[in-house]
């Protein structure tokens, strides 16, 4: 037996697992050791699938290795008592033994996390095997049919679907390196090994040196899914490979030519650098359009449970997708949900792009009226989405109302609130911009309606300017979908 410190290093021979510890005989006697202080290793370890632990999790371990350790942790604060953590004798597995009253109460419960991969999670959780699923993708059409047939029920409803952060990237540089924006082409570009040099980007005669954590990682598949789909390549020989986002931070710091993918909280003095989709449209890397999902390198992150899902299980999902698991979140190098405000100006890139963009008479008016309303207004993170070929809002609406109603609760009185409507470009005009308000009236009606007297007290208007103004690109089905959209709006002067 052994502790994950070292400080513990027990030999013995093992009599009986029960009650979460192990009881064994040694040279000083028989001693009980609680299985969530130590690790077992030898042929008569029992496994811990069936070793008892009160909720199982399985699946991507962008969340169990990532998160779950930390939102453990910040579990048990939340229920104000002690979290220990340790891992078990297989492979990605870990264990969380929660205490009450800080360590000295009754045994709250155990959470037994499995690190593998998202399919295997909806897997575990068809066999029974457990009770959350952790996914790095939403659950397809297929899985959730499947365990719906199996008794498991709406796989994709509010209580058994849970969103809790984004994994946004960013592209950084090294200090020394100029460059200012790189365009989606052209990082796919280096990372396919197609440009070796800056000077091919217009920058100095300087070789590129590709900073990469191991190809099978996090930062790889959302890099693969957003920019090569299905067929990445090759890594480009003199690839630089290192552990994790902390060490390719640091070898990006060292070498002036380097270049290399991060978590948005893992920059630590690299330069980062502006995204630059297909049809020019700049986006900031920062957390602001992680959670608009205005931005190009992203992903959300899911736990999935059942119908039949326990107590304990569905108050430890409520936990990891309230405002008080943020800060844990946050800590482990994911966005957050909560909302973010920002000014809106006249020299932003948005109202440059208009400005500069060559419309008829009657866009350039509505362009106009845009600009005029814009500036006197700040915008909230806080970003509402369609269901594909749909008017009902998307997975995520749920949880952005109440996140909204609060932030919102905590305003003056008399603080004016602009629900802002736009589409995609595929239509005329003039219907888009009809869509687009009515779109922005029903998330109004829809807001007030779920808040109630909570928001009696602001003053909420819509409004809807159609195509002008798209965050993405509108020539793939998925840029379409982030353009059409509602965005709320706050007076400058709410504080």
């Amino acid at each position: 037996m052994k502790s994950a410190d070292g400080t513990v290093n027990l030999v013995g021979e093992l009599i009986e697992f029960k009650d979460d510890a192990y009881i064994i005989r040694t040279a000083l006697g028989e001693l009980r050791v609680a299985a969530s202080r130590v690790r077992c290793e030898g042929d008569s370890c029992p496994t811990f699938e069936t070793a008892g632990a009160n909720v199982r999790i399985t699946g991507a371990d962008t969340l169990g290795a990532g998160v779950m350790p930390l939102l453990m942790s910040g579990y048990a604060g939340y229920l104000d008592a002690e979290a220990s953590i340790t891992n078990t004798q297989e492979a990605g597995q870990i264990l969380a033994s929660l205490v009450a009253d800080g360590g000295f109460g009754d045994d709250i419960g155990t959470f037994l996390v499995s690190s593998t991969s998202s399919t295997d999670g909806f897997e575990a959780l068809l066999n029974k095997e457990a009770a959350i699923a952790m996914a790095s993708r939403r659950i397809t059409p297929a899985e959730a049919r499947s365990l719906k047939g199996a008794g498991a029920g709406n796989m994709v409803s509010p209580d058994q679907e849970y969103i809790i952060a984004v994994d946004g990237l960013v592209v950084i540089v090294n200090p020394e390196n100029k460059l200012a924006s790189i365009g989606v082409q052209d990082l796919a570009r280096i990372f396919s090994g197609e440009y070796s040099n800056w000077s091919q980007l217009g920058g100095e005669d300087l070789p590129i040196t590709l900073v990469s954590t191991p190809a099978d990682s996090d930062t790889n598949a959302v890099l693969n899914a957003r920019i090569f789909g299905d067929a990445p390549p090759a890594r480009p020989i003199g690839t630089v490979t290192v552990d994790d986002d902390t060490a390719v931070a640091a070898a990006v710091n060292q070498e002036p030519g380097a270049i290399g993918l991060v978590g948005f909280a893992f920059e630590r003095g690299a330069r980062p650098v502006k995204l630059v989709n297909e049809c020019g449209i700049a986006v900031e890397p920062d957390t602001f359009s992680a959670k608009t999902e205005e931005y190009g390198l992203q992903r959300r992150l899911y736990l999935y449970t059942t119908e039949a899902a326990d107590d304990m299980t569905r108050d430890f999902l409520e936990f990891a997708q309230s405002e008080a698991a943020d800060g844990v979140i946050a800590k482990a190098g994911f966005v957050d949900l909560g909302v973010e405000r920002r000014p809106q100006t006249i020299d932003s890139s948005r109202a440059t792009s208009l400005l500069n963009s060559q419309v008829d008479a009657f866009e350039g008016n509505v362009i106009r009226e845009f600009l005029a309303q814009m500036i006197k207004f700040d915008r909230l993170s806080t970003t509402f989405r369609f269901r594909l070929g749909s008017s009902s809002l998307d997975e995520r609406a749920r949880l952005d109302m109440e996140r909204l109603t609060k932030y919102l609760e905590a305003m003056p009185e008399g603080t004016n609130v602009a629900l802002v409507g736009f589409t995609d470009d595929v239509g005329a005009f003039v219907s888009n911009q009809k869509l687009s308000q009515e779109r922005a009236k029903s998330v109004a009606d829809e807001l007030m309606a779920y808040a109630g007297d909570r928001l009696a007290g602001i003053s909420f208007t819509s409004s809807g300017y159609g195509e002008i103004a798209p965050s993405a690109c509108n020539g793939t089905e998925a840029g379409r979908g982030i353009n059409r959209r509602v965005e709320v709006w706050i007076e400058k002067d709410a504080i």
